[in-house]
């Protein structure tokens, strides 16, 4: 018989309860990584698949099954990176950048810089807004997107809504595709973006909205999106896509998603979020108001 006092004395250790702190942690960090992703579902068809198949081995007692079974384990840890590697990529570069909230992210400098950037793409889409070109503008951030821009046009130019509207102009060699930003530099236009494989984002958006959650969902990067059909502003980020802002709104949203407004964006990635669908919600200013045949109403798009 097990005696009761080992079993208390082994559930009390400090080591023990620290290592199944550790376990648990890891463990929610990894659920939380694939929350949202095509690896949920993933995990889910896996997870159903060797549970009733290890179910009906034990149960049946069937031999060969359960040997194939206990084959198979030890080929899990060479499939799960190669079935996961986007989602594993993801995380691993999300812990790269977690000691990132140590230190400023923006010094004094670098702050206006980025004010500056934000004011002159901003302008930029409310321009190609109204005059319903497409536009598709993506903002580097802590993820390098140099696979990309390798792959574009290089330009390294400084920044300015005049020459970005010159690059989405219909029929110039340069307006198809997207624009990379970095450094507060322009990189490189005609990039080719990856596309989101997301069934639902597939099946309700064009070319360049699918683009713009699919660098998102590999990145830490922002996108500006203007349709080329209906003039609508919008901008993506971590696979999400908030949709039909004005010039104002826009303005909100990037400098919240870039930290430079210190209040909204001091706490935590979901408490920006919550900023974000708080001022959304705001009316818009008389100023701002112009018909479109989209709806008056923001929208956030989630991705599963």
């Amino acid at each position: 018989m097990t005696n009761p006092e080992w079993i208390f004395e082994r559930l009390f250790n400090v080591r023990t309860i620290l290592d199944i702190l550790v376990v648990a942690i890891l463990i929610y960090w990894l659920l939380w990584v694939v929350h949202g992703t095509r690896a949920s579902s993933l995990i889910r068809g896996i997870v159903t698949l060797f549970v009733g198949l290890f179910l009906v081995g034990t149960l049946l007692e069937l031999r060969t099954l359960n040997v194939i079974l206990a084959s198979l384990y030890p080929a899990l840890i060479v499939a799960i990176p190669v079935i996961f590697q986007p989602e594993l990529r993801r995380a691993f570069e999300q812990l790269g950048h977690a000691g990132t909230w140590l230190r400023n992210p923006f010094p004094a400098q670098e702050e206006h810089l980025s004010e500056h950037m934000i004011d002159e793409v901003v302008r930029a889409a409310h321009q190609l807004s109204r005059l319903r070109y497409g536009a598709l503008i993506v903002i580097e951030r802590e993820t390098g997107l140099q696979d990309f821009v390798d792959k574009g046009v290089t330009l390294n130019a400084d920044i300015s809504r005049q020459l970005l509207i010159n690059i989405f102009f219909p029929n110039s060699p340069l307006h198809d595709a997207a624009v990379v930003i970095g450094n507060n530099r322009i990189l490189a236009a005609s990039v080719v973006l990856p596309l989101t494989d997301n069934i639902s984002a597939s099946s309700q958006l064009g070319t360049r909205h699918r683009a713009a959650i699919g660098v998102t969902e590999e990145s830490d990067a922002l996108a500006v999106v203007v349709s080329e059909e209906t003039g609508q502003m919008s901008v993506a980020h971590s696979g999400r896509l908030i949709r039909n802002l004005d010039q104002d709104r826009l303005r909100r949203v990037l400098r919240t998603l870039m930290r430079i407004d210190r209040q909204a964006g001091s706490g935590a990635s979901g408490s920006r979020l919550e900023g974000i669908r708080a001022f959304l919600q705001a009316p818009r200013s008389a100023s701002n108001d112009r018909p479109t045949r989209a709806s008056n109403r923001s929208e956030t798009t989630r991705t599963p």
